[in-house]
């Protein structure tokens, strides 16, 4: 199949598949006409490395699995490499979702005091330079 067909059978954009290509991410293979050719294999290498993209993975951090897939496993996770990628990107996102709990908690214990404070104070509304109703109205600005 030509470049236009993998493109549109992987869902991506022909400029990408060159991109892979020209970060030995797929192969470059050229018929005698000169035109870009690729097989179901390669449809295949797309398809894993868009994959791991939607799940975060960096382009780099997906060759362990094309290379897997290269070397003829049925699968581009079924290598040493792959599993160790796998397993340095649950650690990133593990270290990820602690920070976000350890904000999710000083934002949560700020509202507390802020809820606090207010009830202990009741200004007039239009003391407030902010209310509910402009906060939300700048989010659709």
């Amino acid at each position: 199949m030509r470049i236009g067909e993998l493109a549109e059978r992987a869902g991506t954009s022909t400029r990408a598949l060159r991109y892979y290509e020209s970060r030995g991410l797929l192969p470059a293979r050229r018929a005698g006409n000169g035109y870009r050719t690729y097989d179901e294999d390669d449809l295949r290498l797309i398809q894993q490395i868009r994959t791991l993209q939607d799940f975060g993975f960096d382009l780099e951090e997906t060759r362990p699995f094309v290379e897997c897939l290269r070397a003829g496993h049925p699968a581009g996770d079924s290598c040493p490499a792959s599993l160790d990628v796998y397993r340095g990107k649950l650690a990133e996102l593990d270290e990820l979702i602690g920070r976000l709990g350890s904000i999710r908690a000083e934002v949560g214990e700020q509202l507390a005091q802020a809820e606090a404070a207010a009830q202990a104070v009741e200004p007039p509304e239009s003391l407030c330079e902010l209310t509910v109703h402009q906060l939300h109205e700048g989010e659709d600005a």
